[in-house]
């Protein structure tokens, strides 16, 4: 074969090889333009800068069609848009939080909201950069900026560099994507910590420290055990720590075997274990009974099968493991009580299964709350469990009956929920 012809030959491979490849780079960088959002299911573990951490997630497609409206499904899923002057927010005025109308992840804040003149709700900042995620769309031949929720992955709206002070920009979000809370409800839909925003503090809350070294306080017998799963262990721990003749609470798990007593383990949902706590208390201030009645009343809720609020499997199943035919027969007695008197609408679902043993969890596990009072997961589903125990059982906290608990001396600590 000649030199030119080989030559020829080299530059035919070359382009073939080359020209596709360009073209397909070129595809997918457009296709990222115009389509790439993100997800949590898609994304590293890292997670961005400034996201608020909890309990925020994308609903199967089933879910959004039945909890969204035509227009809410048709902006968050479909890039759609509002009309202007002619949507729920674009003239609010109302203090309060802008939430994902998908995932409830926070996104705006009151605060930051001003009259744009756009006939949409716009602000200035969101609240937490690591909730939003800014991408260039090139659709209907203009560049602009979309915003879309982190979790949720909910179309947003646009950002443009035509705001006021301090910031310059204009978010431009669609009344459609968001779930407006009102300051006054911030507590009461787990988003207290945001009070700060509007110079005010959530509720102060005296919670008890766990008592200092029991075992040199009390003899063996002079102390029972009760063992409960109702959920993740954090909450629950916390709300039997505060009971008035409660000695010792501890985080762990029941229901499987030693080799399988590890939180990686458990969460998997694979073993038999449940997160439960092991209660220890002086049955001549507290008697199971009243154990029993907090846990169905305030801990948990006992008609949720194999999940608790944000939490699914059999891990955070409800459940009472008796010690002993005493306990058996309480337990199931107040079952029945309260299914016969109608206490909830729907069945309970607590199982009383024998105690076999008890695994107590990691060190980091235990006091979870006292020592991370201000962890999103703590401050939107467990301080909320302590809240309901100050109000409605107040005669039965321990830092109420200090003056008559001689045995020990009572810690108490301060904590302010922002």
């Amino acid at each position: 074969m000649k030199d030119n012809q080989i030559k020829y030959v080299l530059i035919v491979l070359v382009f073939l090889i080359f020209i596709p490849l360009i073209l397909i780079s070129r595809g997918n960088q457009e296709s990222y333009e115009k389509t790439t959002s993100f997800s949590i299911e898609e994304t590293d573990p890292f997670l961005p800068v400034g996201y608020e951490e909890g309990t925020w997630e994308k609903l199967s497609d089933e879910q959004l069609h039945e909890r969204l409206t035509q227009m809410q499904y048709d902006v968050t899923q479909h890039e759609g848009t509002e009309p202007a002057f002619n949507n729920e927010f674009w003239d609010n005025k109302e203090e309060g939080l802008y939430v994902d109308i998908v995932s409830g992840e926070p996104l705006f804040s009151s605060t930051d909201k001003f009259t744009s003149g756009t006939g949409w709700p716009s602000f200035t900042r969101p609240l937490s950069s690591g909730n939003i995620v800014e991408i260039i769309d090139t659709s209907y031949g203009m560049k602009r900026t979309e915003v879309r929720s982190y979790f949720g992955d909910s179309h947003l709206g646009h950002v443009f560099s035509d705001g006021p002070d301090p910031t310059g920009l204009r978010y431009c979000i669609n009344s459609a994507s968001l779930k407006f809370i009102p300051k006054d409800d911030l507590v009461k839909e787990g988003y207290g910590k945001f009070l700060y925003l509007f110079g005010e503090e959530s509720s102060r809350l005296v919670i008890r420290e766990e008592l200092p070294d029991w075992k040199e306080l009390y003899d063996n017998e002079e102390i029972e055990t009760a063992v409960f799963a109702g959920g993740c262990f954090w909450g629950v721990e916390a709300v039997f720590e505060q009971l008035h003749g409660v000695v010792h609470v501890e985080s762990g798990y029941s229901g499987g075997t030693e080799e399988s007593a590890t939180y990686y383990q458990v969460s998997s949902g694979k073993t038999n274990h449940a997160e439960a706590v092991r209660i220890l208390y002086d049955p001549s201030l507290i008697d199971y009974e009243t154990l029993l009645e907090v846990f169905f009343t305030v801990a948990h809720d006992p008609t949720q099968l194999n999940y608790q609020g944000p939490d699914r499997g059999r891990q955070y199943r409800s459940a009472i493991f008796f010690t002993d035919e005493q306990q058996e027969r309480e337990a199931e007695q107040y079952i029945e009580d309260l299914t016969e008197a109608q206490i909830f609408d729907d069945e309970i679902v607590t199982r009383v299964i024998e105690l076999k043993a008890f695994y107590p969890a990691e060190d980091y596990h235990q006091d979870f709350l006292i020592n991370n009072t201000e962890h999103p997961y703590i401050t939107q589903w467990d301080i909320p469990k302590l809240e309901d125990l100050n109000e409605t059982y107040p005669e039965l906290l321990a830092v109420n009956n200090s003056g008559t608990f001689e045995k020990v001396n009572q810690l108490t600590k301060i904590n302010e929920m922002k």
